[in-house]
């Protein structure tokens, strides 16, 4: 589940954040810089390929099996793809973002494999470990993908930096060769229509069904909102800010990319430490808060330009609160899940908490060219007003699902 991580963690930066560094570097303007960067949001649609990855077995790695056969096939589509990107460059930009949006669409598919196979892989129980495992592969790879691929840029050309990063991916490669098929026994449709319904229809209106209309759409609107502050500052725009900013790509790189994920993980401890003694509503409400408003910090940053030991500072802040998000996030959309429907489930929910916030961000170059850096920031606070009634409003609703998360987590 390391390795896997890791797998999952280093084609999400390299589409995103540090893309944004090569496309700057290259004269790409601001407004475009942050809707190429976006190819990110094809994460957000995940759900929408994810039946497929639940019912077709993928005919010529059918001797590997459903899970392990679509993860591989991702893995090698990833690394296809990051070597057309480091081919073409930003100079062909078409050629460019069309080989952006493969690694991002198969990253977005390996994620979906991946969930299916810890979910599948061991019992519940054993689910802790695994995603905490999983959890630091997946920082491993944003350092790498993020921190080393920064700091190599300042030696060598963008071109070679990404056949770095597409080479190790033969570490998940070889992962999912060794790794073992989950042993699921696996329920077949009758006929093509049954087939239609059971994994395209029912997951959705099984939702809607348990939790009836009115509390569904609430939740599900409390799903769309609340991270849209964390959503809207990853990718190409905050990118650009650090340059505009006055700092240098290696500063950046140790600061952001290796200080701050490790302040990360030590905040997702604290959150996951919360879950375990108070479930996942309250730690939720609470991280949510905290996570939201520490964009503000960057307004400090923009009255000390250059001044690394403010970034230093700001980065501490903003990547612990977001830390602290993470465990409770996942519990609470854990308990949501219908074991029936796990891997497109989870896929809809997951997907439905980045989607706003980067949507938002696609349409965050034009927004802080207009308003500035600091509007900007402003905006992504306020935003979280809507997301908080909705969560007051379904505080005495979610109790159970609060318990729930709580048991899986113990």
């Amino acid at each position: 589940m390391a390795f896997l991580g890791f797998s999952s963690g280093l084609p999400f930066l390299l589409v995103a954040g540090t893309v944004a560094y090569w496309l700057k570097e290259n004269g790409i303007v601001l407004k475009d810089i942050t809707m190429i960067a976006s190819a990110g949001m094809t994460y957000a649609f995940k759900f929408v390929w994810a039946p497929l990855l639940d019912h077709w077995q993928l005919p010529l790695f059918r001797r590997l099996g459903l899970r392990r056969g679509w993860l591989l096939f991702s893995q090698l589509c990833v690394t296809a793809g990051l070597l057309a990107m480091a081919a073409t460059s930003p100079v062909q930009l078409p050629l460019f973002v069309a080989a952006t949006l493969v690694v991002a669409f198969f990253g977005a598919t390996q994620d979906i494999a991946v969930d299916a196979y810890r979910i599948e892989i061991a019992p519940v129980e054993a689910q802790g470990a695994l995603v905490a495992t999983y959890a630091l592969g997946y920082r491993i790879g944003l350092i790498v993908s993020g921190a080393l691929a920064l700091i190599m840029a300042d030696h060598v050309s963008w071109g070679v930096v990404y056949v770095a990063m597409a080479a190790t991916m033969l570490i998940p490669i070889a992962t999912t060769l060794l790794a073992r098929e989950p042993e699921v026994l696996r329920r077949k449709p009758r006929g093509w229509m049954e087939a239609m319904r059971e994994s395209l229809v029912e997951p959705f209106t099984d939702f809607f069904r348990r939790y009836r209309w009115v509390l569904a759409l609430a939740t599900l609107a409390f799903l769309l909102l609340f991270k849209v502050p964390e959503q809207a500052t990853i990718g190409g725009l905050m990118s650009a800010f650090y340059r505009d900013m006055g700092f240098e790509k290696t500063q950046i790189a140790a600061v952001t990319k290796i200080w701050g994920i490790w302040i990360g993980i030590a905040g997702a401890f604290v959150g996951g430490a919360l879950v375990a003694r108070w479930g996942a509503w309250r730690p939720l409400g609470a991280a949510i808060v905290v996570a939201g408003a520490s964009n503000l910090l960057y307004l400090f940053l923009i009255r000390h330009p250059g001044n690394i030991t403010v970034l230093t500072l700001v980065i501490s802040g903003e990547n612990f609160t977001l830390g602290m998000l993470g465990p409770p996030t996942v519990a609470f959309l854990s308990a949501l899940v219908n074991k029936q429907h796990t891997a497109t489930q989870y896929a809809l929910l997951s997907s439905m908490v980045n989607l706003p916030g980067k949507v938002l961000g696609f349409f965050g170059g034009g927004i802080a060219m207009s308003v500035g850096y600091g509007m900007f920031f402003v905006i992504t606070v306020v935003s979280l007003l809507p997301a908080m009634v909705l969560y007051a409003w379904l505080w005495p609703r979610h109790a159970d699902a609060g318990r729930k998360a709580l048991r899986a987590v113990e």
